[in-house]
């Protein structure tokens, strides 16, 4: 481990090679799954970053935590979150990101790391008020992701468990991308992709969608559903068909799990979930994530 490395200026080529060699060394580091405190002392004593002007500095609470993400390093993501709430959320530098917003949800639902994605959706909530919206509906970098929500992303790559935290701790079913496109219509698309793989997977994406979205939601894929009516009757199934375009309410099931699901709130979900009134069976996904 390069640890010779403790000043905060220097200029010229071998300072910037000593840059790149301890943040390689960090990032693999935070890989091997290494303890908290190593990691700590690492990022905090060590300089990593060459930017214009001879600059330099030391990862962010921010940028440890996405690297955490990645490796889905769960006690030093928790340490972070913890130590750090509002600091680990920030934007990243931009010596370290494309854009300058900040991608702590969208990462943790490419990589599917669902317990992770909790402790973000928790330390969210202890914001206030006004920060939390804009952190749960933040649009994606227009180059990378399209404009996409976190909550677009969890139905584009099919996570059903990202989408039902996002979605009960708060984030809009509502919004568009950059093409006009809501998360349902999004779905949509996955679903009408051949061959059907995935479909249960798709399936309960869309229960889960079914359970927060407006009855009265406008979306761009309603027409052609209707204009290939068989096809997604088959896909779908009559039911979901039926509601989707509006020609029949939700299912006596669905009107049930929206009256309830709308009693929680986000500071208590998912864990109130276990307490709702239902037989297991009927609870639409298994989310005990506090151990």
């Amino acid at each position: 481990m390069p640890w010779s490395v403790r000043w905060v200026g220097g200029c010229g080529a071998q300072s910037q090679k000593q840059c790149k060699k301890s943040s390689f060394a960090f990032y693999q580091a935070v890989r091997d799954l290494l303890p908290v405190w190593f990691l700590e002392d690492m990022r905090t004593m060590e300089v990593f970053h060459w930017e214009d002007g001879g600059k330099v500095s030391v990862y962010s609470p921010s940028e440890a935590l996405l690297y955490a993400l990645v490796h889905d390093h769960q006690p030093y993501a928790r340490h972070l979150l913890t130590k750090f709430p509002q600091s680990a959320l920030a934007v990243p530098s931009q010596s370290f990101s494309c854009c300058q917003s900040a991608p702590h949800l969208a990462m943790a639902v490419r990589y599917n790391r669902v317990r992770v994605l909790f402790r973000i959706l928790k330390a969210i909530q202890a914001l206030p008020p006004g920060d939390r919206a804009a952190h749960l509906d933040r649009q994606g970098c227009s180059r990378v992701e399209g404009g996409k929500t976190a909550v677009h992303m969890a139905c584009e790559l099919v996570r059903p468990e990202c989408l039902l935290l996002l979605l009960g701790h708060g984030a809009s079913p509502c919004l568009q991308d950059s093409a006009g496109n809501t998360p349902l219509d999004t779905l949509l698309q996955q679903i009408s992709h051949m061959p059907a793989a995935n479909m249960r997977a798709k399936l309960l994406c869309l229960d889960c969608l079914f359970f927060f979205v407006p009855q009265d939601l406008k979306f761009a894929m309603k027409q052609q559903l209707l204009d290939s009516r068989q096809q997604w009757q088959e896909l779908l199934g009559e039911n979901r068909f039926q509601c989707l375009v509006g020609l029949a309410p939700p299912s006596l099931f669905v009107g049930a799990m929206r009256v309830l699901i709308r009693t929680i709130s986000p500071e208590h979900f998912p864990e109130a979930l276990d307490n709702l009134p239902l037989p297991h069976f009927l609870k639409p996904l298994d989310l005990k994530l506090e151990s």
